[in-house]
Protein backbone atom coordinates (compact mmCIF):
# COMPACT_ATOMS: atom_id res chain seq x y z
CA UNK A 1 0.00 0.00 0.00
CA UNK A 2 0.98 3.49 -0.67
CA UNK A 3 1.98 5.20 2.54
CA UNK A 4 1.16 8.61 0.62
CA UNK A 5 -2.14 7.44 0.19
CA UNK A 6 -5.22 8.06 2.48
CA UNK A 7 -7.37 4.74 3.20
CA UNK A 8 -11.19 4.74 3.85
CA UNK A 9 -10.57 3.52 7.14
CA UNK A 10 -7.94 6.00 7.64
CA UNK A 11 -10.68 8.71 6.56
CA UNK A 12 -13.36 7.62 8.71
CA UNK A 13 -11.07 7.59 12.23
CA UNK A 14 -10.32 10.79 11.31
CA UNK A 15 -13.57 11.69 10.88
CA UNK A 16 -14.20 10.21 14.28
CA UNK A 17 -11.58 11.72 15.75
CA UNK A 18 -12.89 15.46 14.64
CA UNK A 19 -16.20 14.45 16.34
CA UNK A 20 -15.42 13.26 19.47
CA UNK A 21 -12.69 16.04 20.03
CA UNK A 22 -15.75 18.65 19.17
CA UNK A 23 -17.14 17.30 22.39
CA UNK A 24 -13.49 17.23 24.75
CA UNK A 25 -12.47 19.87 26.95
CA UNK A 26 -9.72 21.99 25.36
CA UNK A 27 -6.21 20.32 26.33
CA UNK A 28 -4.43 21.32 29.19
CA UNK A 29 -3.25 25.09 28.94
CA UNK A 30 -5.21 25.92 25.99
CA UNK A 31 -7.22 29.04 26.66
CA UNK A 32 -10.73 30.49 25.29
CA UNK A 33 -10.01 34.09 23.69
CA UNK A 34 -12.10 36.42 25.82
CA UNK A 35 -15.20 38.42 24.28
CA UNK A 36 -14.14 41.72 23.21
CA UNK A 37 -15.77 44.30 25.52
CA UNK A 38 -19.05 45.90 24.41
CA UNK A 39 -18.66 49.44 25.06
CA UNK A 40 -22.00 50.73 27.42
CA UNK A 41 -24.35 53.62 25.28
CA UNK A 42 -22.39 56.59 25.43
CA UNK A 43 -24.98 57.79 28.02
CA UNK A 44 -23.54 55.99 30.79
CA UNK A 45 -21.43 58.32 32.12
CA UNK A 46 -23.69 60.72 32.02
CA UNK A 47 -26.32 58.66 34.22
CA UNK A 48 -23.57 57.54 36.73
CA UNK A 49 -24.89 59.68 39.36
CA UNK A 50 -28.77 57.54 39.33
CA UNK A 51 -26.85 54.82 41.13
CA UNK A 52 -25.55 57.11 43.46
CA UNK A 53 -27.47 56.30 46.90
CA UNK A 54 -28.12 60.31 47.07
CA UNK A 55 -29.75 60.26 44.07
CA UNK A 56 -31.16 56.75 43.25
CA UNK A 57 -35.00 57.59 44.28
CA UNK A 58 -37.03 60.38 43.75
CA UNK A 59 -40.22 61.81 43.32
CA UNK A 60 -42.43 63.53 40.57
CA UNK A 61 -45.17 65.40 40.38
CA UNK A 62 -48.05 65.86 37.01
CA UNK A 63 -48.44 69.64 37.49
CA UNK A 64 -50.95 70.20 34.40
CA UNK A 65 -53.38 72.76 33.50
CA UNK A 66 -55.97 69.85 32.77
CA UNK A 67 -55.56 67.26 35.41
CA UNK A 68 -55.80 70.38 38.47
CA UNK A 69 -58.64 71.73 36.74
CA UNK A 70 -60.11 68.24 36.97
CA UNK A 71 -59.43 67.42 40.41
CA UNK A 72 -60.35 71.36 41.63
CA UNK A 73 -63.17 71.80 39.47
CA UNK A 74 -61.80 74.72 37.38
CA UNK A 75 -61.95 76.57 35.02
CA UNK A 76 -58.76 76.88 32.91
CA UNK A 77 -57.95 79.83 30.87
CA UNK A 78 -54.46 81.93 30.51
CA UNK A 79 -55.09 84.08 33.43
CA UNK A 80 -55.83 81.10 35.70
CA UNK A 81 -52.84 79.47 34.50
CA UNK A 82 -50.44 81.91 35.41
CA UNK A 83 -51.98 82.22 38.89
CA UNK A 84 -51.32 79.20 39.54
CA UNK A 85 -47.32 79.25 38.56
CA UNK A 86 -46.89 81.67 40.43
CA UNK A 87 -48.70 80.17 43.75
CA UNK A 88 -46.43 77.31 43.18
CA UNK A 89 -44.38 77.44 46.13
CA UNK A 90 -40.93 76.23 45.12
CA UNK A 91 -39.38 76.78 48.79
CA UNK A 92 -41.62 74.29 50.39
CA UNK A 93 -41.09 71.84 47.83
CA UNK A 94 -37.73 71.79 48.03
CA UNK A 95 -38.24 71.88 51.78
CA UNK A 96 -40.17 68.88 52.04
CA UNK A 97 -38.42 66.37 49.02
CA UNK A 98 -35.18 67.13 51.50
CA UNK A 99 -36.89 66.19 54.45
CA UNK A 100 -38.21 62.64 53.11
CA UNK A 101 -34.85 62.15 51.78
CA UNK A 102 -36.03 62.36 47.57
CA UNK A 103 -32.75 62.81 45.75
CA UNK A 104 -34.31 63.97 42.09
CA UNK A 105 -37.72 65.87 41.31
CA UNK A 106 -39.19 65.46 37.98
CA UNK A 107 -41.90 67.73 37.25
CA UNK A 108 -44.05 68.31 34.19
CA UNK A 109 -43.21 70.98 31.92
CA UNK A 110 -46.60 70.58 29.98
CA UNK A 111 -48.86 67.87 28.47
CA UNK A 112 -52.38 67.70 26.58
CA UNK A 113 -53.57 70.93 27.48
CA UNK A 114 -51.00 72.73 25.75
CA UNK A 115 -50.25 74.84 28.98
CA UNK A 116 -46.81 75.01 29.79
CA UNK A 117 -44.91 75.99 32.99
CA UNK A 118 -41.94 77.82 31.04
CA UNK A 119 -41.96 80.67 28.32
CA UNK A 120 -41.08 79.74 25.32
CA UNK A 121 -40.97 82.34 22.29
CA UNK A 122 -39.78 79.24 19.89
CA UNK A 123 -43.43 77.71 20.64
CA UNK A 124 -45.63 80.88 20.65
CA UNK A 125 -43.98 81.69 17.61
CA UNK A 126 -45.02 78.45 15.85
CA UNK A 127 -48.31 78.20 17.61
CA UNK A 128 -49.48 81.91 17.30
CA UNK A 129 -51.43 81.42 19.94
CA UNK A 130 -52.47 85.09 21.63
CA UNK A 131 -52.73 85.38 24.82
CA UNK A 132 -49.87 82.74 25.16
CA UNK A 133 -51.01 79.62 27.06
CA UNK A 134 -47.10 79.15 28.23
CA UNK A 135 -46.62 80.89 31.65
CA UNK A 136 -44.84 84.09 32.72
CA UNK A 137 -43.05 82.77 35.39
CA UNK A 138 -40.46 80.16 34.40
CA UNK A 139 -41.20 77.33 37.39
CA UNK A 140 -38.47 74.91 36.17
CA UNK A 141 -35.95 77.66 36.44
CA UNK A 142 -37.50 78.83 39.88
CA UNK A 143 -37.38 75.24 41.10
CA UNK A 144 -33.49 75.13 41.04
CA UNK A 145 -31.90 77.11 43.72
CA UNK A 146 -34.23 75.72 47.01
CA UNK A 147 -33.39 72.03 45.32
CA UNK A 148 -29.97 72.48 45.08
CA UNK A 149 -29.58 74.03 48.08
CA UNK A 150 -30.71 70.12 49.48
CA UNK A 151 -28.83 68.45 46.89
CA UNK A 152 -31.58 67.26 44.56
CA UNK A 153 -31.27 66.85 40.90
CA UNK A 154 -33.89 68.57 38.38
CA UNK A 155 -35.49 66.47 35.64
CA UNK A 156 -38.23 67.69 33.65
CA UNK A 157 -41.00 65.79 32.01
CA UNK A 158 -41.87 66.28 28.28
CA UNK A 159 -44.82 64.61 25.60
CA UNK A 160 -42.99 63.75 22.36
CA UNK A 161 -45.64 65.02 20.63
CA UNK A 162 -48.17 67.98 20.62
CA UNK A 163 -50.43 68.85 22.58
CA UNK A 164 -53.51 66.70 21.75
CA UNK A 165 -55.93 69.05 23.68
CA UNK A 166 -54.91 72.23 21.83
CA UNK A 167 -56.18 71.65 18.11
CA UNK A 168 -54.80 75.43 17.09
CA UNK A 169 -51.05 74.03 18.24
CA UNK A 170 -51.44 70.70 16.86
CA UNK A 171 -52.27 72.07 13.45
CA UNK A 172 -49.72 74.71 13.71
CA UNK A 173 -46.77 72.54 14.86
CA UNK A 174 -47.86 70.08 11.88
CA UNK A 175 -48.46 66.95 14.32
CA UNK A 176 -49.64 63.69 13.32
CA UNK A 177 -50.97 61.07 16.23
CA UNK A 178 -49.98 58.05 14.92
CA UNK A 179 -46.74 55.93 13.20
CA UNK A 180 -45.97 58.76 10.98
CA UNK A 181 -42.43 60.17 10.23
CA UNK A 182 -43.74 63.68 11.17
CA UNK A 183 -40.79 65.27 9.70
CA UNK A 184 -41.96 68.72 9.83
CA UNK A 185 -43.34 68.11 13.48
CA UNK A 186 -40.13 66.40 14.82
CA UNK A 187 -38.11 70.11 13.42
CA UNK A 188 -40.23 72.26 15.29
CA UNK A 189 -40.08 70.36 18.32
CA UNK A 190 -36.89 70.14 18.42
CA UNK A 191 -36.79 73.87 17.98
CA UNK A 192 -38.99 74.27 21.30
CA UNK A 193 -37.10 72.19 23.55
CA UNK A 194 -33.39 73.47 22.33
CA UNK A 195 -34.93 76.79 23.57
CA UNK A 196 -35.98 75.36 26.75
CA UNK A 197 -32.58 73.83 26.92
CA UNK A 198 -30.71 76.52 26.28
CA UNK A 199 -32.46 78.62 28.96
CA UNK A 200 -31.64 76.30 31.61
CA UNK A 201 -28.32 75.00 31.24
CA UNK A 202 -27.13 73.28 33.55
CA UNK A 203 -29.86 73.84 36.30
CA UNK A 204 -31.82 70.89 34.34
CA UNK A 205 -30.30 67.13 35.33
CA UNK A 206 -33.00 64.80 33.03
CA UNK A 207 -35.18 64.89 30.42
CA UNK A 208 -38.22 62.09 30.36
CA UNK A 209 -39.97 62.30 26.95
CA UNK A 210 -43.51 60.38 27.00
CA UNK A 211 -45.24 58.75 24.10
CA UNK A 212 -42.49 57.45 21.88
CA UNK A 213 -44.66 55.09 20.88
CA UNK A 214 -44.15 54.57 17.09
CA UNK A 215 -39.77 54.94 17.31
CA UNK A 216 -39.68 52.97 13.68
CA UNK A 217 -41.94 55.18 12.12
CA UNK A 218 -40.72 58.01 13.55
CA UNK A 219 -37.30 58.42 15.61
CA UNK A 220 -34.75 55.80 13.85
CA UNK A 221 -34.06 57.04 10.29
CA UNK A 222 -30.30 57.94 9.35
CA UNK A 223 -30.80 61.09 9.05
CA UNK A 224 -32.16 64.07 11.27
CA UNK A 225 -35.02 64.76 12.54
CA UNK A 226 -34.52 60.90 14.66
CA UNK A 227 -33.30 59.95 17.82
CA UNK A 228 -30.13 61.33 17.78
CA UNK A 229 -31.33 64.68 17.06
CA UNK A 230 -34.04 64.52 19.58
CA UNK A 231 -31.43 64.11 22.38
CA UNK A 232 -29.36 66.54 21.31
CA UNK A 233 -31.79 69.20 20.83
CA UNK A 234 -32.57 67.98 24.76
CA UNK A 235 -28.95 68.60 25.61
CA UNK A 236 -28.11 71.88 24.14
CA UNK A 237 -27.78 73.63 26.98
CA UNK A 238 -26.09 70.93 29.00
CA UNK A 239 -24.65 68.05 27.40
CA UNK A 240 -24.42 66.33 30.67
CA UNK A 241 -27.97 66.27 30.91
CA UNK A 242 -29.77 62.40 30.59
CA UNK A 243 -32.81 61.62 28.67
CA UNK A 244 -35.12 59.07 28.51
CA UNK A 245 -37.89 57.84 25.89
CA UNK A 246 -41.02 56.24 26.70
CA UNK A 247 -42.22 53.68 24.02
CA UNK A 248 -45.02 52.58 26.62
CA UNK A 249 -46.10 50.57 29.84
CA UNK A 250 -43.51 46.95 29.24
CA UNK A 251 -42.96 45.66 32.52
CA UNK A 252 -39.79 43.92 31.63
CA UNK A 253 -37.56 47.29 31.42
CA UNK A 254 -35.70 47.64 28.06
CA UNK A 255 -34.14 50.65 26.45
CA UNK A 256 -35.41 51.74 22.90
CA UNK A 257 -31.69 53.14 20.98
CA UNK A 258 -28.33 54.42 22.46
CA UNK A 259 -29.46 57.56 22.47
CA UNK A 260 -30.98 57.57 25.73
CA UNK A 261 -29.05 57.22 28.98
CA UNK A 262 -31.67 55.88 31.52
CA UNK A 263 -34.94 53.48 30.69
CA UNK A 264 -37.94 55.61 30.81
CA UNK A 265 -39.33 52.24 32.62
CA UNK A 266 -43.02 53.65 32.96
CA UNK A 267 -44.91 51.14 34.91
CA UNK A 268 -48.27 51.28 36.38
CA UNK A 269 -48.28 48.05 38.24
CA UNK A 270 -44.62 47.91 39.87
CA UNK A 271 -45.14 44.52 41.11
CA UNK A 272 -44.95 42.61 37.38
CA UNK A 273 -41.77 44.60 36.90
CA UNK A 274 -38.76 42.73 35.71
CA UNK A 275 -35.62 43.28 35.01
CA UNK A 276 -33.57 41.23 32.78
CA UNK A 277 -29.71 40.43 31.53
CA UNK A 278 -28.26 43.60 33.93
CA UNK A 279 -25.00 44.16 33.87
CA UNK A 280 -23.79 46.87 36.58
CA UNK A 281 -27.57 48.59 36.87
CA UNK A 282 -27.50 49.17 33.25
CA UNK A 283 -29.96 47.10 30.72
CA UNK A 284 -28.16 47.13 27.04
CA UNK A 285 -25.12 49.13 28.44
CA UNK A 286 -28.60 51.71 29.47
CA UNK A 287 -29.32 53.03 33.10
CA UNK A 288 -32.24 50.80 34.40
CA UNK A 289 -35.19 53.40 35.41
CA UNK A 290 -38.63 52.65 36.50
CA UNK A 291 -41.37 55.86 36.74
CA UNK A 292 -44.54 54.59 38.38
CA UNK A 293 -47.29 56.01 40.78
CA UNK A 294 -48.24 56.13 44.70
CA UNK A 295 -51.56 57.02 43.85
CA UNK A 296 -54.66 55.68 42.65
CA UNK A 297 -53.42 56.76 39.62
CA UNK A 298 -51.08 58.82 37.72
CA UNK A 299 -51.41 62.24 39.52
CA UNK A 300 -54.50 61.93 41.52
CA UNK A 301 -56.26 59.75 44.23
CA UNK A 302 -55.34 58.11 47.26
CA UNK A 303 -52.55 56.17 48.31
CA UNK A 304 -52.82 52.66 46.89
CA UNK A 305 -49.58 50.78 48.34
CA UNK A 306 -48.26 50.32 52.00
CA UNK A 307 -45.17 52.15 53.11
CA UNK A 308 -43.51 48.28 53.05
CA UNK A 309 -44.89 47.49 49.21
CA UNK A 310 -43.46 50.96 48.19
CA UNK A 311 -40.45 50.19 49.91
CA UNK A 312 -40.41 46.77 48.49
CA UNK A 313 -40.71 47.64 44.88
CA UNK A 314 -38.17 50.49 44.88
CA UNK A 315 -35.45 48.46 46.65
CA UNK A 316 -36.13 45.87 43.81
CA UNK A 317 -34.73 47.70 40.97
CA UNK A 318 -31.99 49.96 42.70
CA UNK A 319 -30.60 46.64 44.62
CA UNK A 320 -29.66 46.09 40.88
CA UNK A 321 -28.14 49.65 40.58
CA UNK A 322 -31.44 51.08 39.18
CA UNK A 323 -33.23 54.53 39.90
CA UNK A 324 -36.88 55.17 40.85
CA UNK A 325 -39.29 57.56 40.78
CA UNK A 326 -42.58 57.85 42.20
CA UNK A 327 -45.23 59.97 40.40
CA UNK A 328 -47.77 61.54 43.93
CA UNK A 329 -50.69 63.88 43.26
CA UNK A 330 -49.84 67.49 44.36
CA UNK A 331 -52.26 71.01 45.92
CA UNK A 332 -52.70 74.01 43.78
CA UNK A 333 -49.41 75.58 45.57
CA UNK A 334 -47.50 72.35 44.85
CA UNK A 335 -47.84 70.69 48.31
CA UNK A 336 -47.75 66.90 48.59
CA UNK A 337 -50.14 65.62 51.04
CA UNK A 338 -49.30 63.97 54.36
CA UNK A 339 -50.38 60.06 53.49
CA UNK A 340 -48.08 60.37 50.32
CA UNK A 341 -44.99 62.21 52.48
CA UNK A 342 -45.45 59.43 55.27
CA UNK A 343 -45.23 56.93 52.19
CA UNK A 344 -41.90 58.72 51.04
CA UNK A 345 -40.30 59.61 54.44
CA UNK A 346 -40.54 56.00 55.29
CA UNK A 347 -38.70 55.37 52.09
CA UNK A 348 -36.41 57.87 52.65
CA UNK A 349 -35.75 56.21 56.50
CA UNK A 350 -35.26 52.62 54.19
CA UNK A 351 -32.83 53.83 51.70
CA UNK A 352 -30.74 56.92 53.21
CA UNK A 353 -29.12 58.98 51.28
CA UNK A 354 -26.34 59.23 53.57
Amino acid sequence: MDSNKLSRRDLLAGSTAAAVGFFLPPFPGAQTPAPPPQPPNNGAGRAAWMQDRRYAWGVMTHYLADWQSEVHKLDMNVDLWNKMIDGFDVDAMAKRLERVGAGHYQISIGQNSGYYASPNSAYDKIVGILPSKCSKRDLIADLYTPLARGDIKLMVYLPSGGPAGDKVADGALEWLNGPYPNTNFQRKWESIITEWSRRWGKKVSGWWFDGCYFPNSMYRSPDPPNFTSFAAAARAGNPDSVVAFNPGVIYRLISVGPDEDFTAGEIDKPDLVTVRREQNGREDGTQIHMLSFLGEKWGMGAPRFTADEVIGYTKKITDVGGSVTWDVPVELDGTITEPFLDQLAALGKALPRR
